[in-house]
């Protein structure tokens, strides 16, 4: 059995501007591409893309067969009202670009009910916009946290296709209950969260210090992204890998890509 397809991307970065990353996404044949909400020093965000531009950026993705994502800032909460807006520019965004993914964090800090219930009016927009919402896994958030979210998200109708978890593995690994144990919070999830995106970095579960994949504990064993690898495919995970930073040498990330693809296509068939 062949595995799903993956697309593997970087992002933008809030230390460089936009076209920098994107360019090189472009110049070395990355087929996925993240734009993240994130203005800081010289980075991106919405308000940088008139309408003229986002026709541009869906052209290109049309022609190179680029998947696009999007990242609503950091701390954008569905439950609160400026969070909200964040989002909803987002999904416009998206819909404007053609991207398939939005990605939020799963900010529970108002309890599962008011992050769940304060995702209507977003849900219903991401279907409008032929996206799906991501809830990511922050540092703060456990295996248990996300189990509780998308059973409460079950018995919400208009949530049905529309949303997914978006596995943030470098938080995985720094959460305090699967600390440099990113596999553990993997097997912990219930089969009832359905995998969509994977944002892909390293630590060394001292901080979220964002290394390119290889260059950290991988980078001397890589026998966890192996067996993540597998894990994935057995869930039958077929949506777009973004590694998370700008590194220099920014050809850190071809390397990262390459290797990666290679133990994605290399994985045992049994593994599927």
């Amino acid at each position: 059995m062949d595995a799903p397809r993956i697309h593997i991307g970087n992002q933008t970065s809030a230390d460089a501007p936009a076209r920098l990353p994107f360019d090189f996404a472009l110049r070395h044949g990355f087929d996925a591409f993240e734009w993240f909400s994130d203005r800081g020093q010289a980075g991106w965000c919405e308000d940088d893309a008139d309408s003229s531009a986002r026709q541009d950026l869906r052209a290109i993705a049309a022609e190179r067969g680029i998947r696009y994502s999007v990242h609503a800032p950091w701390a954008a909460d569905p439950a609160d009202p400026g969070g909200a807006a964040a989002i909803r520019r987002g999904l416009d965004f998206a819909a404007d670009v053609a991207a398939r993914v939005v990605v939020v964090h799963l900010a529970l800090g108002r309890g599962v009910t008011a992050f769940v219930e304060a995702l209507g009016p977003l849900l219903r927009q991401a279907r409008a916009a032929g996206a799906v919402l991501a809830l990511e896994n922050t540092p703060a958030t456990g295996p248990e946290d996300v189990n509780a979210a998308f059973a409460a998200l079950a018995a919400v109708p208009e949530a049905a296709g529309v949303v997914g978890l978006c596995l943030d593995t470098g938080h995985a690994n720094l959460h305090a209950g699967t600390r440099n144990d990113y596999l553990g919070f993997v097997d912990r999830l219930g089969g009832h969260v359905p995998i969509v995106h994977w944002h892909a970095h390293e630590n060394w579960g001292d901080r979220d210090s964002h290394l390119p994949l290889f260059t950290g504990p991988s980078g001397r064993d890589d026998t966890g992204l192996r067996e993540l690898v597998g894990r994935l495919r057995r869930r039958g995970f077929g949506g777009s890998v973004v590694l998370e930073q700008w590194p220099w040498p920014p050809e850190l990330l071809v390397k990262a890509r390459d290797r990666l693809r290679g133990l994605w296509d290399a994985a045992a068939p049994g593994s599927a």
